[in-house]
């Protein structure tokens, strides 16, 4: 099993770390080439427009979309749950439409402040710290997305098959629960890309 960590923009080294903390082998991904034998990757703040005009220009969102389509695993911490959206709204802009949540991103009033919080979840009994850094909105979800955690009414950590999102910050905190989720998530990845290959080695 191996975690890919998008290193284009933002703080995609507190990811790194984390990872690091829970011995997971990662690889920083910058172009289509290193998603090679990745089997989840971590979308991570930052400036979301920034990060769709990288990901055009080195080819990473269509390589990121087949992935998708091959069953691989996805996490998006603020920016990158964005990306992850099917629709982003305020302004709209362009977004990998993996994820059928819809976000809001800069509207006035709309974004919830930047701010640490210890809100319920449905991870655990005791609450998680949350770091929120001029968060986005997750305005609509359809119904096959699991709300994991909500602040004022609104979702702040989602969950659609293998793909998370987050509106906070998991990695600058010392608590690895959301990352020991994904992980999970990726292991079954990793085990079922194994058992297809075991199935395709037999026929031959």
């Amino acid at each position: 099993m191996k975690i890919g960590i998008l290193a284009i923009q933002g703080d995609f080294e507190a990811h790194a770390r984390v990872l690091e903390k829970l011995g997971v082998e990662y690889v920083y991904v910058r172009t289509p080439e290193d998603l090679q034998g990745v089997d989840g990757l971590i979308l991570p703040g930052g400036e979301s427009t920034t990060h769709m005009k990288m990901l055009a220009e080195t080819g990473l969102d269509d390589a990121i979309r087949k992935m998708a389509a091959n069953g691989g695993a996805f996490f998006g911490t603020c920016a990158g749950a964005i990306v992850l959206a099917r629709e982003v709204k305020g302004p709209p802009q362009a977004s990998l439409g993996l994820m059928d949540i819809t976000v809001v991103r800069n509207a006035y009033g709309r974004q919830l402040a930047s701010d640490v919080f210890l809100l319920p979840t449905k991870l655990s009994e005791a609450p998680l710290e949350m770091v929120f850094i001029r968060a986005p909105v997750i305005e609509a979800i359809d119904k096959n997305v699991e709300v994991l955690a909500e602040r004022n009414g609104k979702p702040v950590l989602v969950q659609q098959g293998r793909m998370i999102a987050a509106t906070f910050h998991p990695e600058l905190t010392d608590d690895t629960k959301i990352h020991e989720r994904f992980v999970k998530l990726v292991e079954k990845t990793a085990m079922s890309e194994a058992s297809s290959q075991s199935r395709v080695a037999s026929r031959k």
